[in-house]
């Protein structure tokens, strides 16, 4: 039953595949541990989900909980070119979300599911003034590192010097955190920047961030221990990640994905232990044709079997279709494939799997640490040459194939290789596997009983529970009775703060 559960959180995302994951994530916790969960996010990602990944709308049991999807309509056409302009998007977003999201909180009280939390993630801050204006509590789920959650910070309210115009090149020095190159910044604080709107979306949220009453992090306490630690007292951080790896939520079908995932595992079955590269760019990240072509060449010429995600190009993004050299697929015969989508978490969880070159997204990030998986870096922009960092030079997982974007030069079928060989065989290869695996080890502690992320979700959970039961309370001291439509497990807590105040 509905009722008996701990109460309603809604969970609303930004539309982007990086950003649906982890949310979803989390909501697939929160429920198993009793919680009624509805995802929210535009509609048209809706369908792409419900496409993808099978998901349904109706309610459905979870662990001792409740998940459900309730789409939002943004306004415009499917077809509309203002969606390739984030300003205008998120404008849209903010105007639509602001007037709907109330409408939809109110009909699932009237529904008897009350909402007691609204969750957010990045680049929709205004989901906390929503909460605000309806009294309700609010936190806001970071789907990046906490290195990046400090350099925006610090950026924001400038306490520290970044490049700029007339210092392009200069490195920044944050507290608890590496040098940093110019480059290693995140490069939406570039002054060069060919997306100041990504700059200007995530930064807006630092305006709000005094509203939530938690900042909920994919990250984990021993990934980034003394920069948690800092950051924790400035904001009300709590490190809950990694999510994808947390065994408590049950393995079923609810998952994200806005690409229905092509068979390859059955592929990498018949393949030798540690004995194929997985290369994959992510759902955004679209390289040029030719270093698309030197990607492929550097592979046919390492040797080694391959699985490469080549994702289709978006009808709307204004790039041409990619293709493979000729001839590639007959010179790779079987110790290579090509898909468009790939089950990501299977694959770097199969023992086939050598090595990952990865653009350093930080989902992918977060799942090649937690998965044990060395990774060859081949970051573009964003957080991403941030990420990239971190996994050659501090965590020492990786290898670095590229510096991003702005380096603007084409990485070579000789390079690819040298890489290539440098992440598979040798000493190097030894060492980074061994590291990656230490990694492994502390994410698997740190979802397990009672260790640091388990425990922080925990305390988040027992945060809501007694908000949830304080407004309980006050509604009933009000009003001399019980509301018809009270989601709460504990009727005894309630008594007793009930009988405390009166």
């Amino acid at each position: 039953m509905v009722s008996e559960s701990l109460g309603h959180l809604f969970l609303v995302s930004f539309p982007g595949q990086g950003h649906v994951n982890p949310l979803l994530r989390l909501g697939k916790i929160l429920a198993s541990k009793g919680f009624l969960v509805t995802f929210s996010t535009t509609e048209t990602t809706g369908e792409q989900m419900r496409k993808a990944s099978d998901i349904i709308d109706k309610l459905t049991p979870f662990g001792d909980g409740f998940i459900r999807f309730e789409f939002i309509a943004d306004g415009w056409e499917e077809d509309e070119p203002r969606r390739q302009d984030l300003d205008q998007y998120l404008l849209q977003l903010e105007l639509v979300g602001k007037q709907v999201i109330p409408q939809m909180i109110k009909k699932n009280a009237e529904q008897g599911r009350p909402v007691s939390c609204l969750i957010n993630n990045p680049f929709i801050p205004w989901v906390t003034d929503v909460a605000t204006t309806l009294g309700l509590p609010s936190a806001m789920l970071w789907v990046q590192s906490c290195a990046c959650f400090a350099s925006y910070y610090h950026y924001y309210h400038g306490t520290v010097p970044f490049p700029d115009e007339e210092h392009p090149e200069i490195d920044v020095q944050l507290p608890w955190m590496p040098l940093l190159k110019y480059d290693e910044v995140p490069s939406y604080l570039y002054p060069t920047t060919p997306y100041p709107f990504l700059r200007r979306a995530i930064l807006g949220q630092y305006k709000n961030l005094d509203k939530p009453f938690c900042i909920l992090m994919e990250t984990f306490e021993e990934l980034e221990p003394e920069l948690i630690k800092h950051m924790s007292e400035i904001f009300p951080i709590k490190a809950v990640g990694p999510l994808f790896r947390n065994t408590k939520a049950p393995k079923t079908t609810v998952h994200g994905d806005f690409l229905k995932a092509d068979d390859c595992i059955e592929w990498l079955d018949t393949k030798p232990p540690s004995s194929v590269v997985y290369v994959s760019f992510g759902s955004v990240v679209q390289l040029k044709q030719d270093q698309w072509n030197e990607i492929a060449y550097g592979l046919l010429n390492s040797g080694v079997s391959f699985l490469l995600v080549m994702k289709p190009a978006h009808k709307d993004a204004g790039h041409d279709l990619l293709v493979l050299p000729d001839g590639f697929l007959e010179k790779a015969g079987d110790r290579g494939k090509v898909v468009q989508w790939s089950p990501q978490e299977k694959v770097l969880g199969h023992p086939s799997v050598a090595c990952f070159v990865t653009h350093c997204g930080w989902n992918s990030t977060m799942e090649a640490l937690t998965s044990g998986m060395p990774v060859v870096a081949f970051p573009q922009w964003g957080d991403q040459v941030t990420n990239a960092k971190y996994l050659v030079d501090i965590l020492k997982v990786g290898v670095r194939m590229c510096r991003g974007e702005a380096e603007n030069k084409l990485i070579t079928r000789d390079e690819i290789e040298k890489c290539l060989l440098e992440a598979t065989v040798g000493p190097k290869a030894v060492e980074m596997k061994q590291n990656a695996m230490k990694w492994k080890e502390a994410a698997e502690a740190a979802v397990a009983e009672g260790g640091s992320s388990d425990q922080n979700i925990r305390y988040f959970t027992d945060d809501i529970v007694k908000a949830n039961e304080s407004e309980i309370a006050r509604k009933c001291i009000g009003s001399n009775e019980f509301p018809v439509s009270v989601v709460v497990k504990s009727n005894e807590k309630v008594d007793e703060l009930v009988g405390s105040s009166a």
